[in-house]
């Protein structure tokens, strides 16, 4: 098994769109270990929707749309990070995470503890919007601190050809491609889209 994680540099950046074309690319299957919010379509039954991909059960799955620490203690209960191992499955695992890099999951630990436990390379998703650029360097700074494997910055937006390439002359970074908003989000229209994003290089990581 070779795994690789996606991460987002806040929530709401496309990640799970991005997730879901990339599991479709590498004809992986897909997991999400912490779902937080359960009222309307998961982050999982989007993937299925949108890569028709194998997924796996969460790890833990929380009502309360909110920071993983707070929906799980809305639950009487606290995460695990013992529990959240990765699976072995056969073929490549695309993992996606929850939030941003330090969105708590309780009391003691943030997601990247457990991203860094895991010892996957990473690839981050940024917006193109104003603000990236200073997520973005962040998100980079706090993975490198902890010992990641950076396979690269992948965005999703209107072009904003200046502000990304800051970031990756800056940051010395990999520019992974970039994905438009898809005002028609099908398997199809994601599937077509993703061919601006260098899969090949994700690749090579695996």
């Amino acid at each position: 098994m070779s795994a690789l994680i996606v991460v987002g540099t806040d929530t709401g950046v496309g990640k799970t769109v991005f997730s879901a074309g990339l599991t479709a690319a590498l004809n992986a299957c897909y997991w999400k270990p912490v779902q937080s919010g359960l009222e309307d379509a998961t982050d999982t039954e989007t993937v299925l929707t949108l890569s028709g991909a194998d997924v796996l059960p969460e790890g833990y799955r929380l009502n309360m749309p909110a920071s993983p620490h707070l929906s799980a203690e809305d639950m009487g209960v606290e995460i695990d990070l013992s529990r959240l191992a990765l699976p072995q499955v056969d073929g490549p695992l695309v993992i996606e995470g929850a939030g941003g890099l330090m969105v708590p999951l309780n009391r003691k630990s943030y997601y990247l503890d457990l991203i860094a436990q895991w010892r996957a390379p990473v690839v981050l998703v940024a917006r193109t919007a104003l603000g990236t650029i200073n997520h973005t360097t962040l998100s980079l700074m706090a993975l490198r601190n902890a010992g990641c494997e950076l396979v690269g910055v992948a965005f999703v937006g209107d072009p904003e050809p200046d502000v990304e390439q800051t970031i990756v002359e800056m940051s010395k970074v990999r520019h992974l491609g970039r994905l438009p908003y898809l005002s028609d989000l099908t398997q199809q229209t994601l599937t077509d889209a993703f061919s601006a994003i260098d899969v090949a290089t994700i690749r090579r990581f695996l």
